[in-house]
């Protein structure tokens, strides 16, 4: 909880004001008996009206006071609790912001996406519902036994059996029920986990028609969420009624031992009255505080797990490693590097072993899984390699600051990703200072120049989130245009970026890559030969080694799995299958 407090600081005055007039409006409510009594012993025996319309004025007096102090309250609550809320959401998206691909692979993104709204959610009201409620409950209920001493310090031996014993059931239950709420919002992980998969992957389902089997995965999910919930319902539902149960027996306490007294003259039928008013008072504000405890039990599950996600260390630690000699003069330099991924026993990449001279077209190729986009990943550093290293102009990626490496390489993902604005404001992301002549160039570079001039707007032409209001292969483009923008990159990295592109566009795109000013050393994966037979040196993997690496001549000639590939997209003497 440390780390989550500092969050509410800023609302500190906030946090003071809102208990404070709880505890006014508290103090109006337990002086009501008070009249009340004053009025039942001494204004309606004698018949004394003007007495009893002066005590009827000062209740009215202590409602509307009563009501000024709640709304007052309830104000600088929910300010705090917002307040708290943004403040929490936003720090927590920069946490996750800042994380490397390991570290949100580890974290799991359903869980970051429940953990950043339900749980900080939870956490809000939380906040909102203590600095309301919880110190105004307590209060009323030990000032009534204070004041019931007052009245008769006799009867008010009831207090003093029935706090204690309401205080054990109410701290036995939340103790209880912390870990299970734990164990609610972990199975609403999973939920949320399973709808996001369908969410996204909609039409693979109804390609291939597994609805059903779908449906059946999320009902067992929410079978399990609801089994936990009705258990933890169960566990929490338990403290109305045996709060009821325990202040009902005293009030039962009360009026027996009352009457006896009040028929032998000891008390009056206004302490009675007064009595079990304040028991009345300690019944109803326990079952507010119960709600409380649920609520703040809720909070505090939520709390741990978001604090699990700020307690994370954030980023990749910068490595004070000196500059290769021998790699001095080479773009990219793999020594022996191999990647395997936090979770996996088998390594995904290993043995990659060879030198990248500057403006070089290195072309990557292999079966689907083979590794590929795990060794072009190494070299931005999205991930760290396991074994080996991988050097960037003579020095070792893990030597270069995040931001420095990043700026040297221009990457277009597999996945062609656009988000919501415009195709201004998605190229910009390549370099924010981009005129618009640099822009139309890296469009017309991409294959992307005629289809974006037709579009309503040009450069300021929509994008929906995305980019769902342009096909694949001009989604496609537009991801490389963007990495073209980025002019100060040396390095160029193309992960099967134009597999949605037909060959006549994809050719053109190759063409044009080869002429790209300021001559960037270029990493084509591909699934096709044809992408990529006319880099200077093409990597051939196989179940995440290295089988061949050479020209296209050269790896017909002596590497059997790329010519296997070859072959089976082109018919023997060149013609396209």
């Amino acid at each position: 909880m440390k780390k989550l407090l500092p969050f509410l600081k800023p609302y500190t005055k906030e946090s003071i004001i809102s208990p404070l007039f709880k505890l006014f409006e508290a103090g109006f409510d337990l002086l009501v008996p008070i009249v009340v009594k004053r009025m039942m012993d001494e204004g309606i025996p004698a018949g004394d009206r003007a007495q009893i319309w002066r005590l009827c004025g000062v209740l009215a007096l202590f409602a509307l006071a009563g009501i000024a102090c709640s709304l007052t309250a309830q104000y600088f609550a929910a300010r705090a609790a917002v307040g708290f809320g943004a403040g929490l959401r936003s720090a927590l998206f920069r946490q996750i912001q800042g994380f490397s691909y390991e570290q949100t692979d580890k974290a799991g993104t359903s869980t970051l996406i429940t953990r950043m709204t339900a749980d900080i959610n939870q956490m809000q009201t939380g906040v909102n519902m203590t600095l309301r409620l919880l110190l105004r409950s307590p209060i009323i209920v030990f000032g009534a036994m204070i004041l019931a001493f007052t009245v008769n310090a006799s009867c008010a031996w009831v207090f003093v059996v029935v706090i204690p014993l309401l205080a054990a059931v109410v701290f036995g239950i939340m103790l209880a029920g912390i870990p299970l709420y734990r164990r609610v919002q972990q199975n609403l992980d999973r939920v949320t986990s399973i709808t996001r998969e369908n969410l996204n992957g909609v039409r693979v389902i109804r390609a291939f028609r597994k609805e059903r089997e779908e449906t059946d995965r999320f009902e067992q999910a929410n079978a399990a969420h609801n089994r936990i919930q009705n258990h933890v319902g169960r566990i929490s539902a338990l403290l109305n009624p045996v709060t009821m149960l325990i202040v009902n027996g005293g009030l039962i306490a009360l009026l027996l031992s009352g009457a006896v007294r009040v028929e032998g003259g000891s008390m009056t039928t206004g302490d009675v009255f007064a009595l079990t008013n304040y028991m009345s008072q300690i019944l109803v504000e326990l079952v507010k505080f119960a709600d409380v405890i649920i609520t703040v039990n809720k909070a505090l599950a939520c709390a741990s797990r978001v604090e699990s996600v700020l307690d994370m260390p954030v980023g990749m630690e910068v490595l004070d490693i000196p500059a290769d000699p021998s790699a001095a003069g080479s773009a990219v330099c793999f020594r022996d590097a191999g990647l395997t991924y936090a979770g996996n026993a088998a390594p995904s990449v290993s043995g990659i072993d060879f030198t990248v001279r500057p403006g070089e077209t290195v072309g990557i190729i292999g079966s689907t899984g083979s590794g590929k986009t795990s060794v072009v990943n190494l070299i931005p550093r999205f991930y760290d390699a396991t074994e080996g290293a991988v050097l960037v102009n003579g020095r070792d990626v893990r030597s270069y600051p995040p931001g420095e490496l990043r700026d040297r390489v221009a990457v277009v993902p597999q996945k062609a990703v656009l988000f919501r604005g415009t195709v201004r404001s998605n190229l910009l992301w390549g370099n924010g200072n981009a005129t618009d002549e640099e822009l139309w160039q890296a469009l017309e570079l991409a294959q992307a120049k005629d289809f974006i001039q037709q579009k309503p707007g040009g450069l300021d032409a929509p994008v929906s989130q995305n980019g769902r209001n342009f096909s694949g292969g001009q989604r496609q483009r537009l991801c490389i245009a963007r990495a073209l923008v980025r002019s100060s990159a040396d390095i160029l990295i193309l992960d099967d970026s134009s597999s949605a592109l037909d060959y006549a566009t994809d050719a053109a795109l190759r063409a044009a890559l080869r002429h790209l000013p300021g001559k960037p050393t270029v990493f084509l994966i591909s699934q096709r030969t044809a992408s990529i037979q006319h880099a200077d040196r093409i990597l051939v993997l196989e179940e995440g080694r290295p089988v061949g690496l050479g020209s296209h001549a050269e790896l017909l000639e002596g590497c059997p799995v790329y010519r296997e590939i070859y072959e089976s997209q082109f018919r023997k003497g060149g013609e396209s299958a």
